[in-house]
């Protein structure tokens, strides 16, 4: 089984939508894609540096267009499973046919908007902890106040919340762990970003949801859903409730999968996965000129160029 993954926010680069404008039509739809989300995307997957685009508020949908960009260059209908790292579950939602292409789009301008506001009530931020006792950085992340906002797997723990209380932990780290402090405007996944999570509930109201068309992991628990409305709702409390990758790992590995293909820009979930998922083929999409790969990875019959 194969499984097409959709990376989340810090995995972007400057320039890396530059190569994928040259194939046939992918510069109108980014123009389309770029009146739903109020943003000049094709400006800011080309020409916008570093600062510019870890803005949340311009990232969130930039990263679900180039997932979805990339995701239709490729057989589809050959894929198992598909899933998605914080905001890139939108656009895993939208492969597998939970939302259109336009709704992940315009609800990915939304939460980043609305989680950029969030992020500008109080002073808060991310710290990467690699390494350690697993329940040791847990326990210390409960006593600090803070939140285990991404479980990672692969011995990966990204902690959120107030920026003194991360200062105390930073000065006080859990044994054998390393502390790494995000360039991220705040606390992603925490109840900090409970009025981003409202203003995506009211967005979501109206926004037309059909069953998966392939199986399709949830975030909160790492267990597939079934029904579209149910995963509109998951997508929308996501804002506040930790991303559980770690157990998204699991039921990769539950389900047999034997490849991973990560969409653009790749390299985080192929990472973990090598390090949490020993055994499993990882290919990560970067370029057009990765296609050739993944299409004879999903679709057997074709023979992959030597």
């Amino acid at each position: 089984m194969l499984a097409v993954l959709a990376p989340g926010q810090g995995s972007q680069k400057p320039g890396f939508l530059t190569p994928w404008l040259a194939l046939p039509g992918t510069a109108d739809r980014l123009r389309q894609w770029s009146a739903l989300a109020d943003l000049d995307l094709v400006h800011l997957g080309t020409a916008a540096d570093a600062d510019e685009i870890k803005d949340t508020a311009r990232t969130q949908p930039l990263l679900v267009a180039a997932a979805l960009l990339a995701a239709e260059q490729l057989p589809l209908e050959h894929v198992g499973v598909v899933a998605g790292h914080s905001i890139g579950e939108l656009a895993a939602a939208a492969m597998a046919e939970v939302l259109t292409p336009e709704a992940a789009i315009t609800l990915a301008a939304t939460r980043g908007r609305e989680m950029a506001a969030a992020c500008s009530v109080e002073p808060t931020g991310m710290t990467a902890v690699l390494g350690g006792d697993p329940e040791e950085v847990l326990a210390a992340v409960e006593a600090t106040g803070l939140y285990p906002a991404n479980r990672n797997g692969a011995g990966q723990i990204v902690i959120a919340g107030a920026l003194e209380k991360l200062e105390k932990f930073h000065a006080q780290p859990p044994a054998k762990a390393k502390l790494i402090r995000l360039q991220v405007a705040g606390a992603f996944h925490t109840p900090y970003m409970i009025g981003a999570q409202q203003a995506l509930a009211s967005a979501a109201e109206g926004v037309a949801t059909a069953a998966p068309g392939r199986t399709l992991l949830s975030n909160r628990d790492g267990h597939a859903v079934a029904d579209g409305p149910e995963m509109l709702q998951r997508l929308v409390r996501q804002v506040t409730t930790p991303v559980r990758w770690d157990l998204c790992m699991e039921t990769l590995r539950e389900l047999g999968v034997t490849t991973i293909i990560e969409l653009p820009p790749a390299g985080t979930l192929t990472g973990l996965a090598k390090r949490g998922l020993k055994g499993i083929r990882t290919i990560a999409v970067n370029t057009p000129d990765d296609l050739a790969t993944a299409r004879a990875a999903i679709a057997p019959t074709e023979e992959e160029p030597s």
